[in-house]
């Protein structure tokens, strides 16, 4: 039925004077609306590829961990990145859509008013009718309806086709007429035949004529029942397939966020363990830097306190050598005291009467005297004896 729709709509377009001018308005706010479109998937697949650019860094330094503050800093910080990108893409995302289910609503209501407006244009125009139906008559049926619907609604489309429509040609108040005949065929058959006789006068053979009329009418009931159920039957099938789709997705979807859900518990217990590891690391270097402290603490005290003792040492041994200098020093001027006195006897006892004689002098000493006057021999005799310097042990033998 939506390709008659279409087809009906664009009879009546370029049947009007302005037909034209609308169609090429169409065509136009058509291609708007597909170059809109790219520009939104283009947007689209940029934010997902920034996204995902995010998640293959963070997860390449997740392969390296370092236990440092940056490192948990930097790590911390990608994450925000990636979950504030995310929330905008979702936000954007919802935004889009909300406005998408808006114009389809509006959209929905202008095609229902369409639809309307060319119904009532089929029934109040037999005219516009005859027109389409002759020129539908020159359409190809396989270009009028889609490949996807059933079988048996192609085949009731054609059976209209071929018969003239829904009133087998008929205007509406024939067809009208003929109907509530045949449903009170059974009471009144020959009245009710008359009757129906009478519509047609201008028919060469009204007994053919509404032969074919009900041979028509039963045909076109028997197709309509069969288009029903298929089209019933389509529809389950369709239902059945949008179900199953719909399972398949929703299934993929709880995976994905089952898999989104683990590494999300991975790298929070990843972040557990960094600041876990960091936290440990600090106490450990509190603990040592304490210990240090406590350690110098106590060295310096021990430093002191050997300095302290061995002052006292030094002290107590410099005031000991003063002591041992001093009465050093009390005992040599106590000798030379005592060795004074002495002489000074020695002196009162001998008298010491010396004169001056200055050419003494010049004279030889009494030593150089004696060594003048031992000469030993001038060497013209044999020598009995050479003395000899000892050999050593070293070159006795030798």
């Amino acid at each position: 039925m939506m390709a008659v729709l279409v087809l009906q709509v664009e009879f009546v377009l370029f049947s009007s004077k302005t037909g034209s001018r609308k169609l090429v308005g169409l065509r136009k706010q058509n291609l708007y609306a597909q170059q809109k479109n790219l520009k939104i998937r283009a947007k689209i697949q940029q934010q997902l590829a920034k996204i995902h650019n995010n998640v293959k860094k963070l997860q390449y330094q997740l392969k390296d961990v370092k236990p440092t503050l940056d490192f948990v800093e930097k790590l911390r910080e990608m994450m925000e990145e990636i979950e504030n990108a995310i929330n905008t893409f979702k936000e954007e995302q919802r935004l889009i859509y909300e406005e998408l289910t808006k114009e389809e609503k509006t959209t929905n209501n202008e095609l229902s008013a369409i639809s309307r407006k060319i119904d009532t244009w089929a029934l109040g125009n037999s005219e516009t009718e005859k027109a389409f139906r002759a020129m539908s008559s020159k359409v190809p049926i396989d270009k009028v309806t889609p490949s996807t619907l059933p079988e048996e609604v192609v085949d009731f489309e054609k059976f209209l086709q071929q018969t003239g429509g829904r009133q087998g040609g008929w205007d509406d108040y024939d067809h009208q007429n003929f109907v509530k005949s045949i449903q009170n065929w059974k009471t009144k058959k020959q009245q009710k035949k008359e009757e129906i006789f009478k519509l047609k006068e201008k028919a060469e053979n009204v007994s053919v004529l509404f032969n074919n009329k009900q041979e028509d009418n039963q045909k076109q009931k028997e197709q309509r029942k069969k288009q029903k159920l298929a089209v019933e039957a389509w529809k389950k099938q369709k239902s059945i397939e949008m179900s199953m789709k719909y399972a398949s997705q929703l299934k993929e979807e709880e995976e994905k966020e089952k898999k989104q859900q683990k590494e999300r518990q991975r790298q929070f217990k990843l972040k557990l363990l960094l600041e876990n590891y960091t936290q440990q690391k600090k106490e450990q270097e509190e603990f040592l830097r304490l210990e240090k402290e406590i350690r110098e603490k106590a060295e310096k005290a021990e430093k002191r306190k050997t300095a302290a003792d061995e002052i006292s040492r030094f002290q107590e041994r410099d005031l000991y050598k003063l002591e041992l200098k001093i009465l050093d020093k009390q005992s040599k001027e106590d000798e030379k005291a005592d060795k004074q006195r002495r002489l000074a006897k020695l002196k009162e006892k001998v008298e010491n009467n010396v004169s001056r004689d200055p050419s003494r002098l010049y004279k030889p000493t009494k030593g150089w005297e004696e060594r003048t006057k031992k000469i030993g021999p001038s060497g013209s005799g044999p020598l009995l004896h050479i003395p000899h310097r000892a050999v050593p042990t070293w070159r006795q033998g030798i």
